[in-house]
């Protein structure tokens, strides 16, 4: 009972957070990526490509990470093994995007087409 709870309170929040921040990264990233590639169509296609990528890792992260789900007796630990993954996963994500900006800061000057 408290497991089926906890798994739909931790879809919920991690879905719409995977979503949310996709979203907002594949509309931003047109205008960063344009700026590098100076080509309409191909910032298109990569921007496409980043988004299926990052949504098919972190989902599917987010379904493995449920294989592994203990069992929770009581509703405090509802709350703190929910709130423990949850965390993990927003931490993922802000690695993620970390490490990809920079990589694009450091060969920025070596993908730009002119």
């Amino acid at each position: 009972m408290f497991n089926i709870l906890s798994y739909i309170i931790f879809l919920g929040i991690t879905s719409y957070i995977t979503i949310h921040v996709g979203k907002r990264c594949y509309c931003e990233g047109k205008a960063y990526l344009k700026y590098l590639l100076h080509d309409e169509s191909l910032c298109l296609t990569i921007n496409r490509i980043l988004l299926g990528s990052y949504y098919l890792l972190n989902l599917g992260y987010i379904a493995i990470s449920l294989a592994f789900w203990e069992k929770i007796s009581s509703m405090e630990e509802v709350v703190t093994i929910t709130a423990v993954r949850t965390g993990n996963i927003i931490l993922i994500l802000c690695i993620l995007h970390y490490l990809n900006l920079l990589a694009l800061y450091f060969l920025r000057k070596k993908i730009t087409l002119k």
